[in-house]
């Protein structure tokens, strides 16, 4: 399996469910920010709306961080219309919700499953670049933290600004750094 990091998004176009309206969204309108790509199975289900629920909870978090959270699975922006008018808890989400019918953007990213037309759960952050620097994907039962997600944009974005550093595992804002040398080989 290759893997996308450091690899360029590619082209796309979707029209999506964002605060009650439909919109048009494409990669351009990524580029110039940090945005997560959040993808799942389908609307009307189980382990998703725990996962959409939870980014809505630390979306307002994000934002603070500069980055645009996306939402896709192959379902129509009309379906995305009348999960987020009938779900209490999809009914919290204030990001753009993507519908991918065609399964173009899932299967860009890698996540699409072919014979059943859905998106394995996939999450992808990119740079104001447009490149892929996270990407994580789990089976369709494994539902992800965003307490977790927002802990990874805050070290990508440290290792984007200070060069030569790196963050160790677990690493929080505010605690030590790495700088790879020789000296340090052997002694972690």
């Amino acid at each position: 399996m290759s893997t996308l990091i450091n690899t360029t998004i590619k082209p796309f176009k979707s029209t999506a469910f964002h605060n009650g309206e439909f919109v048009e969204v494409t990669d351009a309108d990524v580029k110039g920010k940090w945005a997560v790509f959040c993808f799942y199975p389908a609307d009307f289900t189980f382990v998703c709306p725990t996962e959409l629920g939870d980014l809505a909870d630390h979306y307002e978090q994000l934002q603070k961080l500069g980055v645009e959270v996306y939402s896709v699975s192959t379902d129509k922006h009309f379906t995305h219309k009348a999960w987020h008018d009938t779900s209490e808890t999809i009914g919290k989400i204030k990001f753009p919700m993507l519908g991918d019918p065609t399964g173009e953007i899932s299967r860009n990213f890698g996540v699409l499953v072919e014979e059943e037309g859905v998106a394995l759960r996939g999450t992808f952050l990119v740079n104001p670049e447009g490149e892929i620097k996270v990407a994580e994907i789990h089976d369709l039962g494994i539902g992800r933290s965003a307490k977790d997600l927002v802990r990874k944009v805050q070290a990508a974005q440290y290792v984007a600004t200070h060069d030569g550093e790196v963050c160790p595992a677990s690493w929080q804002p505010g605690e030590e750094t790495l700088t790879p040398s020789l000296d340090l080989v052997g002694k972690i």
